[in-house]
């Protein structure tokens, strides 16, 4: 399927119509900085969902019907349930308008804009040994990488506290608790692996979703990722970026699903591929 996709890609791209309507310039070489743009973004929202959703889904199962339990749920209901364009803007106005804290806008500063080798704004800065500038770059990252991290964060606590009530019922960890085993071992090193094939399968998918374009959020952050570039695209009514950045989005998600579908079975010994 990949090397279909691939031959599919070369062939229109070989083609006279694969140019940039307004700038007359090939996709291939201009679609890079902004894709560059979205994976870097998508990284940190994605660290930063993974990190909370996971660690507050494995201690609602592990107090299930606490405080804690009742509060992350609701959160995580609201989480799901918020548009991001509305929380972006809440974002914009309290945290850059109010609090002067972050910038509300764009990827670098105007007036010490980075010089891109990689278009990985952070590994630029750290090669060219810029730590002004990678600080700056971090205080832009934060606040869309939060915002859109958002739904992530929700759907994967929920779908680990599903998860891990599930598991932690099993035979294995009532003859751990028999054993006097440390809870924190139990939950961390024995339930959380066998719980987290289901997790893995949210965190491929909700992956997918970010590589192929924040739109919404790069729109309102002005970030110069791929979903603007389509967007902008769309304005102007420029067919070849439509298709060529939605065609790069399929491929994406494709490659995102299928290292997932490997990983089980570096999870589950019982999975095998033949």
């Amino acid at each position: 399927m990949v090397h279909s996709i691939l031959l599919v890609f070369k062939r229109y791209s070989d083609r006279q119509s694969w140019n940039i309507d307004r700038t007359n310039a090939p996709i291939s070489s201009e679609i890079w900085p902004h894709l560059a743009a979205t994976m870097e973004l998508s990284f940190f929202a994605m660290l930063i969902a993974v990190i909370i959703g996971v660690n507050a889904g494995i201690i609602s199962a592990w107090k299930q019907n606490s405080i804690f339990d009742f509060t992350a749920m609701v959160l995580a209901l609201i989480g799901v349930s918020m548009p991001v364009f509305w929380l972006g803007l809440l974002g914009q106005w309290g945290f850059s308008l109010e609090l002067h804290w972050l910038p509300s806008i764009g990827r670098d500063d105007i007036r010490n804009s980075v010089q891109p080798m990689t278009n990985f704004y952070l590994i630029d800065t750290l090669i060219q040994g810029r730590m002004d500038q990678f600080w700056m770059v971090v205080r832009h990252l934060i606040l869309p990488a939060c915002t859109l991290a958002t739904i992530p964060m929700a759907i994967i606590a929920r779908m680990t506290r599903s998860s891990m009530l599930e598991v932690m019922k099993s035979d294995y960890v009532r003859t751990a608790k028999a054993k006097g085993q440390r809870m924190f071992w139990i939950v961390y090193k024995h339930s959380l692996r066998n719980a987290f094939i289901p997790i893995l399968t949210v965190i491929g998918l909700q992956t997918g979703l970010l590589l192929g374009g924040a739109i919404l959020t790069e729109t309102i952050f002005g970030w110069p990722g791929i979903g603007l570039y389509i967007y902008d695209a769309i304005q102007n009514r420029d067919y070849p970026v439509i298709q060529s950045g939605i065609l790069v989005v399929a491929f994406i998600f494709i490659i995102v699903n299928l290292i997932v579908d490997l990983l089980y079975g570096l999870l589950d010994p019982r999975i095998k591929y033949r």
